[in-house]
């Protein structure tokens, strides 16, 4: 499906945009606190863009989000790991894009009007989660094996091994979470649109 009118169309990536500005710079309004971990909840924003805008406005609320991470990076970084990985824009910007991207991309080959669609939701939202962490985390990987990471006691020989923790820990509560949330939110959010297609 595609919104037929571009001006309603243009508020409704302006207000998923408005949330991603929002939740990078509130702190625990991006982030939910689960026992010792902190669950990044915003690709569930960008795949909700995706499945409610189609796929170039879901990468493109990605962008957004990716653009804030690597501009937050150099004047307030989040932690001091972020100046030395999110100051590489294919690190912070990159899997942003690709979780808009890839969301779009799953749903609109799944999604079959008058058809339930709920656990399509599900599945995108798992599966873009994943493709965020996934593509971040071997990102890091790639570029910062070296002596980067020795400034926080972590052995080089042992960053495959500290990156994979990350992923089967924050990564797949993260995915999900996702799952969980965006049939959730985006179920009534698609009616919406579908109303406003009729």
């Amino acid at each position: 499906m595609i919104i037929r009118n571009k001006t309603y169309k243009m508020n409704i990536l302006s207000v998923f945009i408005a949330i991603i500005i929002v939740q990078t710079s509130i702190p625990g309004l991006g982030n939910i606190p689960i026992g010792p971990l902190s669950v990044t909840i915003i690709p569930i924003t960008v795949v909700l863009a995706a499945i409610v805008l189609g796929t170039k406005d879901g990468a493109i609320v990605g962008g957004v989000w990716g653009l804030i991470t690597f501009v937050r990076a150099f004047w307030w970084p989040t932690s001091p790991l972020a100046i030395y990985v999110f100051t590489n824009p294919l690190v912070s910007i990159l899997p942003r894009i690709l979780v808009g991207l890839v969301a779009g991309l799953i749903f609109t080959r799944l999604y079959k009007p008058n058809k339930p669609y709920r656990m399509y939701m599900s599945i995108t939202g798992f599966v873009s989660s994943i493709v965020n962490t996934v593509v971040l985390l071997g990102l890091v990987y790639i570029f910062y094996r070296g002596d980067a990471f020795n400034i926080y006691h972590i052995n080089v020989d042992q960053l495959l091994p500290y990156l994979l923790f990350v992923a089967l820990t924050n990564g797949l509560v993260e995915a999900f979470l996702s799952a969980v949330l965006v049939p959730v939110i985006g179920s009534p959010l698609l009616k919406i649109r579908k109303s406003t297609d009729d």
